[in-house]
């Protein structure tokens, strides 16, 4: 008997079981079934296959090389420098062309700085003081110009002064150009070379056109529609796409963000991978009115004289930060993430099947009738009667075979 038993259990592995499917004549059920079948159905089809492209392996693992190089002469003259003429070594920062760079387009110079006493700057309140004692002797002026003296230098007894320091004199000019000094900045270009590699599909392209026109880089600029894979760049332009006038930003200075966009549907081929550009300014806010807004910072250069003493030209130069950042994603077939979102799609077939089951059997006013026919009890107590029932419908099947 127990080898029998364990014997029907094992061939009972292979029996097919399938399910009991019950037909309910019910208009509402029928077409929220319906309904709920298009949905997911548009929603697979429309969003995870056509929008999203779930049927693409993707890579977003760029790889990216930026380099850049500027191009663009300006003629200076102010009280401190005359007449000078400034090229591309002079006005960008840093020069070997990254993919962070700043081109000076306003500066205010102190020249001829030496090591010596000088009063404090009257902007720098730790520098202010009415008396001797206000100015240790050997204490450092916190965001000043030097050390202290110990002395206060003042105009007459019972005015305000400031402390003397031992530093670079005379201290920084504190006033700040009206009109940018280079206004022919905005005229200079900007070459963006760009290249990109996605590893996973060994897929690499560049954002300069292909051909064997030496002439082509000297007379192109970057137009979306004519010329997009020109990648010269007038600098005014740059501003103006980004909402900006130019000559507004030179005087204080700025930082423009330029975004290179690679969405590369790989299944298309080499030609329709395109990069798609977006220029935005980053210093500023929603308010317009920020003190944030402007871009500065101070550097020098250092000279000696005939008799060997040191000394230097002080500038703080205004201009506009190119940020350039590159993103990217790119997608080619498989049959896995096909595969997988097919199944998904099937699962939430079968969640809508449950969902009008639940309203069929909970929700409605016949919902007893329905569970009737869905769900079946059994009639036997113990296992002789399954046992005696089982026997008899044998012994009916064997009457009918003898007829």
């Amino acid at each position: 008997m127990a080898g029998n038993f364990l014997k029907g259990r094992f061939l009972s592995l292979f029996d097919y079981k399938t399910e009991k499917y019950i037909v309910a004549n019910n208009k509402k059920i029928g077409v929220l079934y319906r309904l709920l079948q298009l949905s997911i159905i548009g929603y697979v089809i429309g969003w995870v296959f056509l929008t999203k492209k779930g049927y693409q392996e993707t890579d977003e693992a760029i790889q990216s090389s930026v380099i850049t190089k500027l191009k663009g002469v300006s003629v200076i003259n102010t009280s401190e420098s005359a007449l000078l003429v400034w090229g591309p070594e002079d006005y960008v920062i840093p020069p070997q062309g990254e993919a962070v760079l700043f081109v000076v387009t306003n500066f205010l110079e102190t020249p001829n700085q030496k090591l010596g006493h000088c009063a404090e700057s009257s902007r720098v309140l730790d520098g202010r003081c009415k008396r001797d004692d206000d100015c240790e002797e050997g204490r450092l002026v916190v965001a000043g110009h030097g050390v202290m003296t110990g002395r206060c230098m003042k105009k007459d007894e019972n005015s305000s002064g400031s402390c003397e320091v031992y530093g670079w004199c005379p201290i920084e000019r504190n006033f700040k150009p009206r009109h940018p000094l280079l206004p022919e900045a905005e005229n200079f270009t900007i070459y963006i070379k760009n290249f990109i590699r996605f590893p996973k599909f060994k897929f690499s392209k560049s954002n300069v056109l292909e051909t064997d026109d030496e002439s082509y880089l000297k007379k192109c600029r970057y137009d979306e529609d004519n010329h997009p894979y020109c990648p010269i760049f007038r600098l005014g332009d740059i501003t103006k796409r980004a909402g900006h006038n130019f000559q507004d930003m030179a005087s204080s200075g700025g930082s423009i963000g330029i975004l290179m966009d690679w969405d590369c549907d790989l299944d298309k081929g080499y030609s329709n991978c395109h990069p798609q550009y977006e220029f935005t300014r980053l210093d500023v806010s929603m308010s317009s009115q920020s003190i944030t807004s402007g871009f500065n910072f101070r550097h020098v250069r250092y000279f000696k004289n005939d008799a060997g003493e040191s000394y230097r030209s002080l500038f703080k130069v205004y201009g506009v930060r190119f940020n350039i950042m590159v993103h990217g994603k790119a997608g080619m077939f498989s049959i896995v993430p096909t595969a997988i979102n097919i199944g998904s799609g099937l699962a939430l077939m079968g969640a809508g099947v449950f969902f009008c089951d639940m309203v069929l059997l909970h929700l409605m006013k016949k919902s007893t009738f329905y569970r009737e026919r869905k769900f079946e009890a059994s009639k036997h107590n113990n296992l002789n009667d399954v046992k005696q029932s089982k026997d008899a419908r044998e012994e009916q099947s064997e009457l009918a075979a003898e007829h």
